[in-house]
């Protein structure tokens, strides 16, 4: 095969994965997931990054927009972009009275000009673009230099890199060269990935309290219904019970294992990496 031929190859495998991807987000009540569960997120990251009235604002793989439209409520000129446009939709419906733009992009082929953002920023969305090297890149070419960049992603050791884990073993592998998602949550790759682009760079790991879930088949059961990885999970078994009976199983006890209880109830804390810099 030609060296052509190759990058052709290349090229149309990863339009297919990127289809695949804005299939699997458009799955289930991602907007359920946010509202009920991790929209606090997107307020921690624009506080953390103490998003100024005026400032241009690009939120990067924003699904429904927690923290773009946190940013435009501040005052910002902000832009919620992701790949999945089913996403935008919803959040676009859900905050009407928001003044933000809602763009169609790709997290590693951004349609913006260098430089062209006070802040850029990502909560727990970038994370799942497939070569974290080229998103990574992205982030930093948008940003001007001394402009502002910031990430929400969840820790391979949390609950969510754990369920990411678990449901490894259940669906097919990945093409070569993809990066599993909460690595974005390991502070060594983050350093990796953004080289000495950025300064002032901290990485602090922190918890979202969860008590939306009475033990861990509700947990499994919340998951299975609304959020697109598991539910791809469960589809690459449909035909199939008794695989199905052991995807139960195991999500039911990783929502056990990751609870404790008490007189007020069933507590998940979720960790995550809080990520802020300076573009140089």
């Amino acid at each position: 095969m030609s060296t052509t031929e190759t990058t052709d190859t290349a090229a149309q495998q990863d339009l297919e994965l990127k289809a695949r991807h804005r299939r699997m987000w458009a799955l289930g009540d991602y907007d359920r997931v946010c509202r009920e569960i991790v929209s606090p997120l997107g307020g921690v990251l624009v506080d953390a990054l103490d998003v100024q009235s005026g400032e241009r604002v690009l939120d990067v793989a924003a699904g429904t927009g927690s923290a773009a439209v946190r940013a435009a409520r501040r005052g910002a000129d902000a832009v919620a972009s992701d790949l999945t446009p089913e996403l935008l939709d919803v959040g676009r419906e859900s905050h009407p009275d928001d003044t933000l733009a809602w763009d169609v992009a790709d997290a590693e082929a951004l349609p913006y000009e260098d430089d062209a953002f006070d802040v850029v920023m990502s909560c727990i969305g970038v994370m799942f673009a497939p070569h974290h090297q080229r998103a990574a890149d992205e982030l930093v070419r948008t940003a001007r230099p001394g402009g502002r960049m910031g990430l929400v992603c969840w820790t391979p050791e949390g609950t969510i890199g754990r369920l990411f884990a678990t449901m490894k073993q259940y669906v097919p592998p990945p093409p070569p060269g993809v990066s599993p998602p909460p690595l974005w949550g390991q502070e060594d790759h983050v350093r990796e990935l953004l080289g000495d682009r950025v300064e002032d760079l901290e990485l602090r790991r922190m918890t979202l309290p969860v008590t939306l879930f009475e033990g861990g088949e509700q947990f499994r059961d919340y998951f299975a219904k609304h959020y697109g990885p598991t539910i791809a999970a469960y589809a690459a078994h449909a035909g199939d019970p008794d695989r199905t009976a052991e995807l139960d199983r195991d999500l039911a006890a990783l929502g056990e294992r990751e609870g404790t209880r008490d007189e007020a109830g069933f507590t998940m804390q979720w960790e995550y990496l809080l990520v802020t810099g300076r573009v140089r």
